[in-house]
């Protein structure tokens, strides 16, 4: 059985999509980028301060259905520019225990919506 989770705490879909879909235990969840949920504009910043964000709307889609980041088994992070890859992945790694971070892979694509640098999606088993 396939439940649409959207909550106010993150932003909204700018497309005919919905924040998750939860099936039995997993959390399938749409790529999230830096969007501020009260101007509705991506995150004006350090590439840092653009995954960061991306990670807090992760956060409150997980918090939506009792999750947490231990529950996220697989992400993947898109990225406009792999020379950024080690600023993105250490602002990523704060929300991960080493030792049980999920699996990923992170790939370089030519454009993001709203001219996002990082678009991250995961995930996550309860």
């Amino acid at each position: 059985m396939k439940k649409i989770i959207n909550t106010s705490n993150a932003p909204l879909p700018v497309g005919p999509y919905n924040q998750a879909i939860l099936v039995d235990k997993t959390l399938y969840m749409s790529g999230q980028i830096a969007l501020d949920i009260k101007s509705k504009e991506i995150v004006n910043g350090t590439i840092e301060e653009e995954t960061e964000k991306i990670m807090y709307n992760i956060k409150a889609i997980l918090d939506e259905v009792g999750l947490t980041f231990e529950n996220v088994i697989k992400s993947t992070i898109f990225t406009t520019n792999m020379k950024s890859f080690d600023k993105i992945n250490k602002t990523y790694g704060k929300f991960f225990n080493k030792d049980t971070a999920p699996a990923r892979e992170t790939v370089e694509v030519s454009a993001l919506p709203l001219g996002a640098r990082v678009e991250i999606s995961v995930i996550a088993r309860k």
